[in-house]
């Protein structure tokens, strides 16, 4: 987990929200905030930081979701809409007044609920790698994964009612996410950052009880079908052709469910993995610029 993340404490569930913001705040420019993928943290978006020609052009703000990263709640239950609206007031308590949303997978879910909750705040959103969908039979025969088959194990191995002092996801776990994330041949390097982030973020039995809400709610979340309609913000949705989660065939159903947005567009990226801001920074970011640029009010 990066040192550089920080805390703010939010109304919502009392929940204590982790955040990266690699730039102070600069009210003069548009503002981006970033939503990580399941049983990772704002580190997804390294990349993201490093790069002058993007936080030039804006603020990056990073937030981690409830059950991720250094984000804490007294509450074990908790679903997507909780993170939405937590997000909502993790932008107001950093005096953030508007922003755009790119959410990786759960957060390509996440960035339609804010929109949502709070249409005034959000300027345009960005699903990346995504199905807005619930985890139904119609994704899987467009070839999406089978995500109560991939998951279940795992909460059933994380749900019992012994106290667990000495949990950490095993390396079947963390080989699982980074093969489908960052793809089967990613960078030792990589495999070995996300294996090391992923286990100490989810140590002893507090740290077994986030991963497994983490889990469920990645298993059992509602579908947004039919309130896309209600969505009335610019739609980019980035989408690698090598993603094995969710597929491009469903992007290309589900971007024309946006039937009141002024602009909707799917981007496919060659090669692209499933975390494309990782695999293809570059690519994402040279969108970003652009999408931002044109629809900053």
């Amino acid at each position: 987990m990066s040192s550089a993340t920080k805390t703010v404490s939010v109304p919502h569930l009392n929940a204590t929200a982790g955040y990266q913001m690699p730039h102070p705040y600069d009210a003069s420019k548009p503002t981006l905030v970033l939503v990580n993928s399941f049983t990772t943290s704002s580190d997804l978006y390294r990349q993201q930081y490093s790069n002058t020609k993007l936080t030039n052009a804006m603020n990056l703000l990073a937030i981690e979701l409830l059950g991720h990263g250094k984000t804490r709640t007294p509450h074990e239950n908790f679903t997507y809409w909780d993170t939405a609206l937590m997000n909502l007031q993790v932008m107001e308590a950093l005096g953030v007044k508007k922003a755009f949303v790119l959410g990786t997978s759960q957060g390509g879910w996440i960035t339609v609920r804010m929109a949502l909750l709070a249409p005034e705040k959000i300027e345009g959103i960005i699903p990346l790698g995504t199905s807005l969908d619930y985890e139904s039979e119609r994704t899987r025969s467009l070839g999406c994964w089978n995500g109560p088959a991939d998951l279940t194990g795992s909460i059933d191995a994380w749900t019992t009612n012994k106290v667990t002092p000495n949990f950490e996801p095993d390396d079947g776990f963390c080989n699982f996410l980074i093969d489908i994330g960052f793809g089967k041949n990613c960078d030792s390097s990589v495999r070995d950052f996300w294996k090391k982030t992923i286990k100490s973020n989810y140590q002893g039995d507090e740290g077994r009880r986030r991963a497994r809400m983490a889990a469920i709610n990645l298993r059992e979340r509602d579908g947004l079908h039919g309130r896309l309609s209600d969505i009335r913000c610019p739609v980019m949705w980035l989408h690698g052709t090598s993603d094995v989660v969710y597929s491009i065939a469903n992007a290309e159903q589900e971007i024309k469910m946006f039937v009141n947005s002024p602009d909707t567009k799917l981007v496919t990226v060659k090669d692209g993995q499933h975390f494309l801001s990782a695999s293809h920074p570059q690519e994402v970011d040279n969108a970003l610029i652009e999408f931002v640029g044109k629809n900053h009010k």
